[in-house]
């Protein structure tokens, strides 16, 4: 199945900005999270949507996918970028297969070889990643096996010089053309090339050298991480081959949406609902913050979308460069269900004040005929 069009999946044009583009992923992402979304598709979309920001939010792979699509422009060259002499089927390839290996490079497959990394999704509440935690995970992995210490071979033997290729894992291959006889030289299928046969195979690994198990091992995550980044932790990867160093192990943090706050950057941000008294005649609450609850005066006259900002209560960055803010948006609340007693004391306030703003201020209607009239 093809693809959906990422600005489509986020629902922005191809001109939005990158502020636009965070505003649509912290709202779907919030939507279909899958501790909120209970729908069967909801994961799904949750990493559409993330899939979608991570390539918009980056400038080079933004302008990458706006060239390309979904295509990637280096598949069929070994996916490094032109680099023929790596992995895929470069120019090595074409010379060994034509002239026997004549001008290509062979690996030895003896060298000792790196292990191959892991990736880890951990979920983590909002405040978790606000104030860092250490955590334990339980994660598979290969791991060099400790009956025969990585060689494959049982307790007691060693692997064997294999007797087709005589250790050099290759084998000629003659074959008679039009053009002659020619002869290729491919990699030796007993032995895989690594030019050892095990004989006697180790019980516990099988002769593979390494075993799989589930390892567990404490993350210490630092506070301010932010959804979709991640923390190596070296060498807890894969385990190495003939003796290799082991892979790393890549932990993507996965954050769930807090009811309250919403994160934009370090900053934090939330709505604070006033009555229609205490927004008129001001007044002193309490408002959460992550550190706990503190005072705030709210003065007279206060309006619906007004800011307050507790500098420092905010997410700590995660690089040690201070700390962010807590912006307060008040949302005044419209009374409902009001008894007849409350109904007459604010219909003689509307009767005092004509149903009009204050009179230093002019309504939006005279503004509307002011415009009318060219004023």
């Amino acid at each position: 199945m093809s693809k959906r069009d990422y600005y489509d999946v986020l629902g922005v044009g191809k001109d939005a900005s990158k502020e636009e583009v965070k505003r649509a992923y912290r709202k779907l992402s919030k939507k279909y999270h899958p501790d909120i979304n209970k729908d069967a598709d909801a994961d799904d979309k949750f990493k559409e949507v993330k899939e979608a920001y991570e390539v918009l939010s980056d400038d080079q792979k933004r302008g990458h996918y706006d060239q390309f699509g979904h295509t990637d422009p280096n598949q069929g060259f070994g996916g490094q970028g032109g680099d023929f002499g790596g992995g895929g089927f470069g120019f090595d390839d074409i010379f060994s297969s034509i002239f026997g290996g004549g001008g290509g490079r062979r690996r030895d497959p003896n060298a000792p070889r790196q292990g191959a990394d892991l990736q880890y999704t951990m979920s983590m509440s909002f405040e978790e990643a606000a104030f860092g935690i250490e955590k334990e995970i339980e994660i598979p992995r290969d791991e060099t096996c400790s009956t025969c210490t990585g060689s494959g071979a049982k307790p007691g033997t060693s692997p064997e010089t294999c007797s087709h290729c005589g250790g050099s894992g290759q084998l000629n291959v003659e074959q008679n053309t039009p053009f002659g006889r020619i002869v290729n030289r491919r990699v030796c299928h007993h032995c895989s090339g690594t030019g050892k046969m095990i004989k006697h195979k180790c019980s516990t690994c099988g002769g593979e050298g390494t075993v799989k198990r589930r390892k567990k091992i404490k993350v210490n995550i630092p506070a301010g991480v932010d959804d979709g980044q991640q923390l190596r932790v070296s060498g807890q990867g894969e385990a190495g081959m003939n003796g290799g160093p082991a892979g790393d192990l890549y932990v993507v943090f996965s954050v769930r949406p807090h009811d309250f706050f919403e994160r934009d950057g370090d900053d934090v941000y939330c709505e604070m609902p006033l009555t229609f008294s205490q927004s008129a005649l001001g007044d002193e609450i309490e408002v959460p913050t992550l550190q706990g609850k503190v005072k705030l005066k709210v003065p007279a006259g206060t309006q619906a979308g007004t800011k307050f900002r507790l500098k420092g209560k905010g997410i700590p960055n995660v690089r040690g460069y201070g700390q962010g803010d807590q912006h307060i948006v008040v949302r005044v609340v419209t009374p409902t269900n009001l008894t007849e007693k409350q109904k007459d004391l604010l219909r003689e306030f509307a009767e005092t004040t004509g149903n009009r703003p204050d009179e230093n201020e002019e309504s939006f209607f005279d503004k509307v005929k002011r415009a009318i009239k060219g004023d």
